[in-house]
């Protein structure tokens, strides 16, 4: 019963990432385009438009004294749902998931440690000095909508095991990032926000502990907490994974209390006229019994497994294209060979190398000397190709190189600038080797079987 239980939201979550994936690559696409044509102008001046949102006295996008711009709302706002989201996948995954069993969790997050811990190494030791060495964290996030499209590409031949692998690891260097940005990228603290923000999160953990299953009171009292850390100096996503993780995880029903109830239910209705089927109308009586089993039905589904649910095509087709399309714009403009030195090479080199040497040396040594088992239908040379794929790091990297970078002056846009080429030519050079040594690995497995 577990076991399907588990396997069931997994190939939906894995099947929705992959969806996502095939979307953000055609907006990154075209943010690159544009970017590089006469819009440019169209596109940042769209993208530097101020947001207000008035309530009374309180402008809901204001902070420190100015305005929020489209770009800042995208990165500040719509990006604390991807984290709310994100922070509701790891919980899930805590408590049904891979990470729920301690034994099978501490492959994955062995593998996800060492491929955090390499790449930043790598970047801090060619790094070049100065401003630059303030990106040591972009090349440590591996993007699961895009390293799952890449598996998709590969059809039924890839088993199940390693994409729960891949997005276990993929899982563990989300939490990495968060810990990275909420430690690093946060400004000034301002005392009175950040204790009344701390309060409204103990009122939402309270909520939880009660029992409340109200998905409002959750999104009401979550956008509350978010504008005070926006007001805190604390980088305002971490509040969506705080949120996320005060949401109750609990049903209000038991499923087998859920199957009675339904069963009883159901022998209440009567015997359908099968010659009348199209014409057939329920009764008020049918329509309560049926109205009472869809009841039933929102009361056995947590309130954390149907906000992940909903949210997932909300994150997947609008928040993360927004952000593709407003952060991936890489500008050729007065481009030198030069440039592909300096930080472009750097991320470039710390993504796809440190990422493969560190998930595979990790993962190996801890199965070569017993410590953990390799996962059913994988071997070192499928570990490999996964450990290639954890190179493309794309979201959470263009995140971190947009707070690491684009509020220096003078050489900041520079800057960032490189480090996107960086990171997507990392991740497309990730992604085709990753593709090609697994479908090579599970090609000639096929033949020979």
């Amino acid at each position: 019963m577990h076991t399907t239980i588990f396997k069931s939201p997994i190939r939906h979550f894995i099947k929705a990432k992959i969806n996502g994936g095939a979307v953000l690559l055609f907006v990154a696409l075209a943010a690159m385009i544009i970017a590089n044509t006469s819009l440019r102008d169209a596109y940042d001046s769209f993208f530097a438009k101020e947001i207000i949102l008035q309530f009374g006295d309180i402008n809901l996008f204001h902070v420190h004294g100015n305005n929020m711009t489209f770009m800042s709302l995208i990165n500040d706002a719509l990006m604390a749902i991807f984290f709310f989201s994100v922070g509701l996948e790891i919980k899930r995954e805590l408590l049904v998931g891979e990470l729920s069993n301690p034994r099978k969790a501490l492959l994955p997050v062995i593998a996800a440690c060492g491929g955090m811990i390499v790449p930043i190494v790598i970047f801090t030791a060619i790094c070049p000095e100065g401003t630059a060495s303030q990106g040591a964290a972009i090349p440590m996030a591996t993007d699961i909508a895009f390293s799952l499209g890449v598996l998709s590409l590969l059809g039924k031949k890839i088993p199940l095991s390693l994409k729960i692998f891949l997005t276990a690891f993929a899982v563990v260097d989300d939490i990495g990032g968060i810990m990275v940005i909420g430690a690093f990228y946060s400004s000034d603290l301002v005392t009175s926000y950040l204790l009344w923000a701390l309060l409204f999160i103990f009122l939402l953990f309270i909520g939880g502990k009660l029992g409340i299953n109200s998905k409002l009171f959750y999104i009401f009292f979550g956008i509350i907490v978010w504008y005070l850390f926006l007001n805190s100096g604390i980088h305002p996503t971490i509040s969506g994974v705080i949120v996320a993780f005060t949401v109750p995880a609990r049903p209000i029903m038991n499923i087998y209390k859920y199957i009675g109830e339904i069963r009883e239910s159901l022998k209440k209705l009567p015997e359908m006229n099968r010659t009348n089927d199209n014409k057939y109308m329920l009764s008020n009586s049918e329509l309560s019994i049926l109205r009472h089993v869809e009841s039933a039905s929102d009361k056995v589904i947590s309130p954390l497994q149907s906000m992940d649910d909903n949210l997932q095509p909300l994150v997947n087709y609008i928040v993360m294209p927004l952000f593709a399309f407003a952060n991936a714009s890489i500008t050729f403009t007065n481009f030198t060979p030069s440039d592909l030195g300096g930080v472009t090479l750097t991320v470039f080199i710390a993504l796809v190398l440190g990422k493969l040497i560190g998930i595979f040396s990790f993962t190996w040594i801890a199965v070569k000397y017993k410590w953990l088992n390799m996962p059913d239908h994988m071997n070192n040379k499928s570990l490999f190709g996964v450990a290639m794929l954890g190179g493309i790091g794309f979201t959470v990297s263009l995140f971190i190189a947009n707070l690491s970078y684009a509020g220096l002056p003078e050489v900041g846009s520079t800057l960032l600038n490189q480090a996107k080429m960086g990171i997507i030519g990392g991740s497309l050079f990730a992604g085709t080797c990753g593709y090609l040594i697994l479908n090579y690995v599970f090609k000639k497995k096929t033949t020979e079987n």
